[in-house]
């Protein structure tokens, strides 16, 4: 399958100015995917284009963005409320470019969680599902739940990739948080790969099989969905 090329935007956010994205819309995609980055690297790192190249092979559109503080160079992440901001506006841009496309939202890491903030605080325009590429559920090392405390507000399907090794998510503490959301969360795990995905060479699959298989179960969640 021929992947269109990234398309460069400028979304505005209230009260932040602009701030850039990337919309990969296959021909006749079956829903879009608003995507989050984490808080160390922004929306062109390896990883997101990789993710976004998947889903594409997949019949999956993606919008990749910018939080405000990565377009200034900073490396302290927004506070919640500029952050949640920007999540909404990055969703109102999506249905702007993908007019009646389903649309999800979620992200990576610190992206994932500043989404699902937002949809609780006030539901996310139009949007499905909410998907976890890494939920980071505790500090490495201080393990707790306090990060996933809005979770119960959320009444949409979510999806929780998270890999074995993760030292941002603790499993035994994320099944307990996810065990009482029932049917509404679906977690699924990689052995032996860490909060960005990565695992080591004796590991039973590689890092690229690893993307394929997220990617697979990120397409078939996104269309179950939004059906």
């Amino acid at each position: 399958m021929s992947l269109p090329d990234a398309l460069p935007l400028t979304i505005s956010v209230p009260e932040a100015g602009t701030v850039g994205a990337l919309l990969m819309a296959p021909p006749g995609a079956r829903a879009c995917f608003v995507f989050a980055h984490g808080a160390g690297a922004g929306m062109a790192h390896a990883f997101m284009g990789a993710m976004a190249s998947e889903l594409a092979q997949r019949g999956v559109a993606s919008l990749r963005y910018q939080f405000p503080y990565m377009e200034r160079g900073s490396k302290r992440t927004d506070p919640p409320p500029l952050a949640h901001a920007t999540v909404r506006a990055a969703v109102d841009e999506a249905h702007r470019r993908m007019p009646g496309v389903a649309l999800l939202a979620g992200g990576k890491s610190f992206g994932g969680r500043m989404s699902s903030q937002a949809q609780a605080s006030a539901p996310l325009e139009g949007v499905r599902g909410l998907a976890f590429v890494g939920f980071p559920l505790h500090p490495a090392g201080k393990p707790g739940i306090e990060r996933a405390a809005h979770l119960s507000k959320l009444r949409c399907p979510m999806l929780f990739l998270q890999g074995t090794r993760d030292e941002l998510a603790d499993l035994a503490l994320l099944r307990q948080v996810l065990a009482p959301l029932s049917e509404r969360a679906r977690l699924v795990v990689f052995e032996d790969a860490d909060h960005s995905f990565h695992v080591r060479a004796r590991s039973a699959s590689s890092d690229a099989q690893v993307m394929a298989q997220m990617a697979d179960a990120m397409a078939e969640f996104f269309v179950s969905a939004s059906g």
